[in-house]
């Protein structure tokens, strides 16, 4: 249960309606995701997020399905369960197929593994890796 009320576009502030119509033009939708209308409450908050994601998950060095991809990553690892759904959700929008889902469930799996086994015994980094 959400800790705070999802905003409909009736009861949403003139500058949080503005971001609201940013994201719909961007994303070529009619639809405001749930995360966008918790958000909504603190239209500072709701802009600042906006428009970093979108300069972020825009064009750039790195493909937008590697970047949904690290997204999941990531989510998974912070244990937001809004994030892994919402992000795969466009992950597969981008082309994920059910192979790539399986191989990154796997490199994450393989990824905490080490972590932990590495943080457990207190691995020294090797000079060569150091930047």
């Amino acid at each position: 249960m959400a800790t705070a009320p999802l905003l409909t576009d009736d009861a949403l502030s003139p500058e949080a309606a503005e971001v609201f119509a940013d994201i719909r033009a961007t994303r070529g939708t009619d639809y405001v995701n749930n995360f966008w209308r918790a958000l909504a409450h603190d239209p500072a908050t709701l802009k600042a997020t906006w428009e970093r994601l979108k300069g972020l998950m825009g064009p750039g060095a790195l493909d937008p399905l590697t970047k949904e991809l690290i997204y999941i990553a990531v989510s998974v690892a912070n244990g937001c369960e809004y994030c892994v759904h919402s992000h795969t959700a466009a992950a597969k929008a981008k082309g994920m197929t059910e192979a790539m889902r399986a191989e990154l469930l796997a490199v994450i799996g393989m990824a905490a593994q080490t972590n932990a086994l590495s943080t457990a015994l207190q691995v020294p980094v090797d000079e060569r890796f150091k930047a």
